[in-house]
């Protein structure tokens, strides 16, 4: 065998271990960037734990049909980022916030679709996921409903107490 054929089957390998090691993977097609765009989206992606590489489109498609994944092959075409996560709304809540704050990205940054939890999310499905509010917020929600019941008990009991003084 060839040495480039070894090499790449070797970068098909390393991209099926971080999908199967990722809750989430996203595919942006990333037109037109400068390169210092691309730093910062790197930086930004790397302080919340994901990692943004760029793979040939061929390598791609060959490691997700090898692991099942068929339904990217049409979203597998242009220039395309990947960004690896650990969780399943970091990539893309990310990707949009960067998006927000800086409107010349809108058309240079596009989310393709993704991998959230062995399942395919299409492009709406992706701008749904960025619209998740944090784990840290949904757990003040979730305190917040669980805790509302019993103040709102202690305010009445409180209010019966003074009122029978």
């Amino acid at each position: 065998m060839s040495a480039n054929l070894d090499a790449k089957k070797q970068v098909v390998e390393e991209i099926k271990a971080r999908v199967e090691a990722s809750k989430s993977v996203v595919f942006v097609n990333y037109n037109k960037l400068t390169v210092a765009e691309v730093s910062a989206l790197r930086g930004e992606f790397k302080k919340a734990g994901c990692e943004y590489k760029v793979y040939k489109n061929t390598l791609l498609r060959k490691a997700f049909n090898e692991l099942g994944y068929t339904q990217f092959d049409n979203d597998l075409n242009g220039t395309t980022a990947t960004i690896f996560s650990k969780d399943e709304v970091s990539a893309a809540k990310i990707l949009s916030e960067q998006v927000k704050a800086n409107k010349e990205l809108e058309e240079k940054v596009v989310a393709k679709s993704a991998l959230v939890d062995k399942a395919y999310v299409d492009k709406a499905g992706v701008a749904a996921l960025a619209a998740i509010p944090s784990r840290e917020v949904l757990l003040a929600k979730m305190v917040g409903c669980l805790q509302s019941p019993i103040s709102k008990l202690v305010y009445v009991l409180d209010a019966l107490a003074k009122k029978e003084n």
